[in-house]
Formats: C-alpha cells, structure tokens, sequence
C-alpha cells in the first residue's frame, strides 16, 4: 500500500500551462503503476493518463494526448503530469492513484491507493 499526495494544483488561463505533481510514501513504489483522474463538477472521475512500473510505458487519454507528458521519478517517489495548452474543459479535481504490480505476478488490474486530490482551474 501507498499514501499518495497531489500537489501544484492552481489557476491558470486558457492556453498556458502548469504541473502537477504525485509524492507517495513507502518503498515499493517502483512496482506500482501510477494513474492521473480528473473530476469535473457534475462529471463522473475519467483516466488522463498513466506511467507503468518498470518502465513499462505511458498512456493518454484521447483528450490529452500532445498536450500532456506524465513522467516518474522512482528515487523521488513522485510522478508528475506536465499540462500545456490548457482549455477550460481540463477545469477539474485531478487525482493520482495506484495500481500495485508484482514482478512475475503482473498488476492487480485496479487502483487501490487514492491521494485527495488538488483542484485545476483554467479561465477562458
């Protein structure tokens, strides 16, 4: 299990750019897959993007893609999502979550471990 905690949520206007950032505690991050959710008012939670463990590879979310970079840094513990050309529609709660891996075994298939959430807010 790992504790996660976003940060580096804000306000920004539409068109520029800003990072986000995952920490987690505990040391077998490195075997977890880690995603990035966002929530929007009145929406239900929808997947942005994830970096595998291993270095097994990134996603995006079709609505993402080119304007989102996830990376992981394993000896800080931390993910971050890079976010550039941002539009009012990527207004949301935005939250990082696990998906615990083993070597041998593969993925347990579903996020387990949730941070709190750190609010975006872009103005058109």
């Amino acid at each position: 299990q790992v504790q996660l905690q976003e940060s580096g949520g804000g306000m920004v206007q539409a068109g520029g750019s800003l990072s986000i950032s995952c920490e987690a505690s505990g040391r077998t991050f490195h075997s977890y897959n880690i995603g990035w959710f966002r929530q929007a008012p009145g929406k239900e939670r929808a997947f942005v993007a994830s970096t595998g463990w291993s270095g097994s590879g990134t996603e995006y979310a079709d609505s993402v893609k080119g304007r989102f970079t996830i990376s992981r840094d394993d000896a800080k513990n931390t993910v971050y999502l890079q976010m550039n050309s941002l539009k009012p529609e990527d207004t949301a709660v935005y939250y990082c979550a696990g998906m615990q891996c083993r070597a041998g075994y593969g993925c347990s298939g579903s996020y387990s471990d949730w941070g709190r959430g750190t609010q975006v807010t872009v103005s058109s």
